[in-house]
C-alpha cells in the first residue's frame, strides 16, 4: 500500500480489525519513510452488479465512493467520526443490496442517506436535505428544523 503523504511503495500493517459485522478488514498502517500513520478499508469487491437510475432516467453503476463522499460532504466541520460516515454508508450499501433488485432509483438511496444522517447529526441531515429535496427558499429549512424540532420534543416527552 502506498504512503498517502510521501508515496513510499511500502508501508507496515500496526492493526487489523473486523468491521461491519466481519464484511470489512480495517487495517492501520504506518509508512517507514515518514512515520505518517493511516487507515485503510478492505472488503470483498461485489459480483452482482447494482445500477443506479438517476431523475433523467439514465443508469450507472452503484459507487460506495460517491455515497460516502456526498454524506461526508454533509458532515464536514462537524465532530462526526469517519468510522459513524463509514458505518452509514454501510447500512446504505446493505439496504440497497438487500433489496433483490438490480437497479435502484436515486431517490431510495437519497431517502435512506437522508435516515442515517438524521441519526448521526441534526445539522448535516437538514445540509443533506437542502441539495437532496432541493431546498428552493427558506421556508423550505425551516419546515424541516419545524419537523425536527417536533420530532426532539416528542421524544423529550416520551411518544
Amino acid at each position: 500500500m502506498r504512503c498517502p503523504v510521501c508515496g513510499a511503495l511500502e508501508t507496515r500493517v500496526i492493526e487489523t480489525r473486523s468491521a461491519d459485522e466481519g464484511r470489512v478488514n480495517r487495517r492501520r498502517r504506518e509508512c517507514p519513510e515518514c512515520q505518517n500513520r493511516f487507515t485503510t478499508y478492505e472488503r470483498l469487491e461485489e459480483k452482482n452488479y447494482l445500477w443506479v437510475v438517476k431523475k433523467d432516467g439514465s443508469r450507472e453503476a452503484f459507487d460506495r465512493g460517491k455515497l460516502m463522499k456526498g454524506l461526508q460532504r454533509a458532515c464536514e466541520k462537524l465532530s462526526v467520526p469517519l468510522e459513524r460516515i463509514e458505518e452509514a454508508v454501510s447500512n446504505i450499501e446493505s439496504k440497497v443490496r438487500g433489496g433483490g433488485q438490480g437497479e435502484v432509483p436515486t431517490s431510495v438511496i437519497g431517502e435512506y442517506a437522508a435516515e442515517e444522517l438524521r441519526k448521526i447529526d441534526k445539522v448535516a441531515y437538514v445540509r443533506f436535505a437542502s441539495v437532496y429535496r432541493e431546498f428552493t427558499d427558506i421556508s423550505s429549512f425551516t419546515n424541516e428544523i419545524a419537523k425536527l424540532l417536533e420530532d426532539k420534543e416528542a421524544h423529550r416527552n416520551g411518544k
